[in-house]
């Protein structure tokens, strides 16, 4: 069966599911085959329990299974997915925008998303569904409701990219940033380029306007033979389209921006805007959102509006007020570049009485001790009252700071010395754990 009759299929019966433990009735069960589960083992329960049909790679019982007109046998049922998905994806004439980058995407696609929401029906990526399964099941949920998409693409190894972009299929896009991270899969930072790079390349190939932070050297260079190119930035660039600046992070980042026409040879009128955002550093997300609004004809006081009223989640640059304590969480994931600007922003804060409690950035191979001494080297000149350092690569680094071996110890330091009236930043790679502190705190 090719892939368009498999599409008629799914027409017939439109829903996947890849978990077995929900199987909505007249679905289609598709098993995914990885290093620790086996979806084709579960293919027979997914069929009792109401799936239609079942997409598999093998048949662990030939016997009965071979004559069975609801098996649909392929080659790679993850392959299989993402073709699907493509194939869906082709039905919708509608603007697609692809991000990805080191640090901010997440934000940066909630943020575009809330600013073109304003005007449009805005279909995104839920939650961090952003790899070779979850951009596919965002894809599934296209439909005639909607006029735009955001869909964020992640990556931890060379071509993941490519794949992503190649399912997709954006009409344009951007990428945030490239900085040191996953560097255990890219190799280094040379491969953190090229990998992110695939959607530049893509984009080239097929003529795609791109929105580029004008003051990012890396994303810079890698733009040569980019068709539109929209710039977004803080520097005073002539050709910056979006140009904005930090007023003040007390502690919310407080900013201002403007349309450029280089041009024309003007400049609108500045426009003020309070955020629920902690961190200087996001200011080139919301530049990239605001950018995206404009060319898609968002007005001004929209995009305000927009901006003001968002509010971010998933400990993702969180201000959170406690009996005790004013937290700043962001413990979802940490790498060298996004740890650097989490420090320098806190440091800046015009608050009393911090505290920091980081944990271990996972996933950077042969630099980790280097890069994790790097940002010792940098909290001791940060002047913060107390700092708490976390796993078992911070416990490698030279200081006096105190040191946890794992979550457990830090719930029992902090239950034992409670802490009172500090802004506390909590940051660090989401399998630490750091998370669990906010309740505690």
């Amino acid at each position: 069966m090719d892939i368009k009759e498999l599409y008629k299929l799914y027409l017939a019966h439109p829903c996947i599911t890849t978990d077995s433990r929900e199987c909505p009735k007249d679905s289609i069960f598709l098993a995914l085959k990885g290093a620790s589960f086996d979806g084709n083992r579960f293919a027979q329960a997914a069929l009792e329990k109401g799936c239609a049909y079942a997409i598999v790679s093998e048949l662990t019982n030939p016997e009965t299974q071979k004559d069975d007109c609801r098996y649909i046998l392929v080659n790679d049922t993850l392959q299989t997915f993402k073709d699907l998905a493509r194939e869906h994806r082709c039905h919708f004439d509608l603007p697609i925008i692809g991000i990805t980058g080191t640090n901010g995407k997440t934000t940066t696609k909630e943020l575009t998303k809330a600013v073109l929401a304003e005007c449009y029906n805005v279909m995104a990526t839920e939650g961090n569904f952003n790899n070779d399964i979850g951009v596919p099941k965002t894809l599934f949920r296209l439909n005639e409701d909607y006029d735009i998409a955001v869909v964020e693409m992640g990556a931890s190894h060379p071509g993941d990219i490519k794949t992503l972009v190649e399912t997709a299929e954006p009409t344009c896009g951007l990428i945030t940033n490239v900085g040191r991270a996953h560097l255990q899969g890219f190799g280094s930072f040379e491969g953190v380029c090229h990998t992110k790079g695939e959607l530049y390349d893509y984009l080239r190939q097929h003529e795609c306007p791109v929105f580029v932070n004008r003051d990012n050297e890396h994303l810079m260079a890698m733009t040569e033979g980019l068709a539109d190119i929209y710039y977004y930035g803080q520097s005073s660039n002539p050709d910056i389209l979006i140009h904005g600046e930090v007023l003040s992070c007390a502690p919310f980042l407080k900013f201002r921006w403007r349309e450029q026409d280089s041009d024309a040879g003007y400049a609108s009128e500045w426009m003020e805007v309070q955020t629920n955002l902690i961190g200087a550093y996001n200011l080139d997300n919301i530049l990239a959102a605001i950018t995206v609004g404009y060319v898609n004809n968002v007005p001004f006081e929209l995009i305000n509006k927009a901006i003001a009223n968002y509010t971010p989640t998933n400990n993702r640059s969180q201000m959170t007020i406690t009996d005790h304590n004013h937290l700043v969480v962001d413990a979802y994931n940490a790498n060298p570049s996004s740890m650097q600007a989490a420090i320098d922003n806190f440091k800046l804060m015009d608050v009393p009485a911090k505290m920091a409690i980081l944990g271990d950035m996972r996933e950077l191979g042969d630099v980790s001790a280097e890069e994790h001494q790097k940002v010792v080297e940098q909290l001791k000149q940060a002047g913060f009252q107390q700092v708490w350092l976390v796993g078992e690569e911070f416990a490698k680094t030279e200081c006096s700071f105190k040191k946890f071996h794992d979550i457990e110890e830090v719930k029992a330091a902090i239950a034992a010395q409670q802490p009172q009236d500090m802004y506390i930043l909590i940051k660090g790679s989401n399998g630490i754990k750091l998370f669990q502190l906010p309740e505690l705190l």
